[in-house]
């Protein structure tokens, strides 16, 4: 009958355990030196070797031939254990037996003394699953057993575990265990049961396992089935992104490519692929994208062994820190939705949408979006920058009067009268004059100093707001800050931004400058009043001094 891959390669000895040397050196000198506890808790993520190591104490502390605290496994003892013959040594699910009358008969049976080895061993797994009562009625029993009981309580959830039971064992951590150390151990299963594994392969099916190693035979034996195991092989197998894959999506969403993303999202789900699945691990690109970008050492040894620096650097040129959090939190709210929702695959979809056109509510902070901005501008993308300008005349309209190449207007001199007065009736009421554009202004010459002088005096937001959309005219003496958008607008009229802008143009003006804030398109509608024009001419001739308003 075949025999799992994770049942068959199970560790038999505290050496073959893998990525817990911690524990295990621990526990062998422990046992060469006779210093057994009476009680040892076993915490730690699921498949890190806790039952594992659980069994190889219960044969250690009865095997008649140890070797350097490790059982031999040849004895009539260890053999006794390992094939379940002897009933001294006892594995109880706490997950099924959790009631306080399965541990009052777990305690009447630690009063009898072991018939065929040294100890009796009781391994209570998954313990967090007992009730209270069942918590209580072990307590005393596992403060002060006799001599020959040895408990060892294995969980994955210590925060379930009662203090006054943690308080009376011994408390060994497992650790997830390293990426690389179960890639090694998988190629070495492989080549054990003539599995051809690639390198590739081990590694993307180590990224996958979490730390866990049964997870990772488990995948193993999956994957297997087909034959030669390659990443292709892995991915199809497993439905999950391979190292192409994930790329190939990054790449298309930091593009703004929609189509190119729900394209891939589409090949994906045609594939069997769980989409949740997908943007996941997307989250752990991002998550080794962002220690790529944010490092200033090498992290190498920190990010996935399935993509590389060179890689992830590419995928980080043109994308700010900024982005890679707003990206995480679009996918971790559009996950959380995809968990309740009627049509995963539309969900997937959305996420796509919101993450190809970020938002200014998607940034943490207004420095997050000046971040983006300034990293898409240093890597030479493009950006619109609206000036006012002369509208284009068609080439059917007729040309203005103004215009160079207008004919001549006809002379009217001859006209006879009735025609001259129809002609004053229809003249149109001259009109206020509009707006002048952003372009008719005069830029403020001190502008460019004021910039440098504001650096580290204002919020740096405003700064970076001001420098690329705002820029300095002069209107009446006074100057004019006029903001592309509403966003710089409000951040250099609000104080105390405005106050230090006063402050320093003042400085090198060498005297009180006036300033204003203005959105651009909002400049008000000057209108030419001619008596108002004429009056101040008359009191000017006159050297009267007139305060225009």
């Amino acid at each position: 009958m075949y025999q799992a891959l994770y049942r068959k390669w199970r560790p038999q000895t505290f050496a073959d355990v893998i990525g817990q040397q911690h524990v295990t050196d621990t526990l062998r000198a422990q046992l060469k030196s006779g210093r057994l506890s009476h009680a040892y808790l076993f915490t730690g993520t699921r498949g890190t070797g806790k039952t594992t190591c659980a069994k190889i104490l219960a044969r250690a502390v009865n095997c008649e031939h140890p070797v350097n605290g490790d059982p031999c496994n040849e004895c009539a003892a260890c053999r006794g254990i390992l094939d379940g013959s002897v009933l001294d040594v006892t594995e109880i699910d706490a997950a099924s037996n959790n009631g306080v009358d399965n541990i009052r008969d777990l305690r009447d049976e630690t009063r009898y003394t072991p018939a065929q080895v040294k100890k009796r061993v009781f391994i209570i797994d998954e313990v967090h699953m007992l009730s209270i009562g069942a918590f209580n009625a072990l307590l005393k029993t596992l403060e002060e057993p006799p001599e020959h009981v040895l408990f060892i309580l294995a969980t994955t959830e210590l925060h379930k575990v009662p203090a006054t039971i943690l308080s009376r064992c011994q408390r060994f951590d497992f650790r997830r265990i390293g990426a690389e150390d179960i890639a090694r151990r998988l190629l070495q299963v492989a080549d054990g049961e003539g599995i051809q594994l690639t390198e590739g392969a081990a590694r993307l099916i180590a990224r996958l396992a979490d730390g866990a190693m049964r997870d990772a035979l488990s995948m193993l034996d999956r994957a297997a089935a087909a034959g030669a195991v390659d990443e292709q092989t892995v991915t199809a197998a497993l439905g999950v992104l391979g190292q192409d894959d994930g790329v190939r999506l990054a790449e298309a969403l930091k593009a703004g490519d929609l189509a190119a993303a729900v394209g891939l999202l589409d090949e994906y789900y045609s594939e069997g692929r769980d989409l949740a699945a997908v943007y996941d691990q997307l989250l752990g690109l991002i998550r080794d994208a962002l220690l790529v970008k944010t490092s200033k050492t090498d992290v190498s040894a920190l990010i996935s062994p399935a993509y590389s620096v060179k890689t992830l650097q590419k995928l980080c040129d043109g994308l700010a820190s900024s982005t890679l959090i707003a990206w995480s939190r679009v996918i971790g709210e559009a996950l959380d939705r995809m968990r309740s929702a009627a049509n995963r695959r539309v969900e997937a979809e959305l996420c796509a949408v919101r993450l190809c056109s970020l938002g200014a509510e998607d940034y943490d902070t207004l420095g997050g979006r000046v971040e983006a901005l300034e990293e898409k501008l240093k890597n030479g993308v493009p950006v619109q920058v609206v000036q006012g300008a002369a509208p284009a005349r068609g080439t059917d309209a007729p040309p203005s009067p103004g215009d160079a190449d207008a004919p001549p207007l006809p002379d009217d001199s001859d006209a006879p009268p009735w025609l001259e007065e129809e002609q004053a009736q229809a003249a149109p009421v001259p009109a206020a004059a509009p707006a002048a554009p952003a372009a008719a202004y005069k830029d403020w010459p001190l502008w460019p100093r004021l910039l440098e002088a504001l650096a580290g005096k204002i919020n740096i937001g405003a700064h970076t707001n001001l420098k690329l959309s705002a820029r300095g005219v002069e209107e009446d003496g006074a100057l004019v800050i006029l903001c592309e958008d509403k966003m710089t607008a409000i951040l250099a009229a609000k104080e105390p931004t405005l106050k230090v802008v006063r402050e320093q143009a003042a400085a090198l003006a060498g005297g009180p400058v006036k300033v204003k804030v203005r959105e651009a398109g909002d400049e008000p509608a000057r209108t030419k009043n001619s008596k108002v024009d004429e009056l101040i001419g008359r009191a000017k001739a006159f050297d009267i001094q007139v305060k225009e308003l």
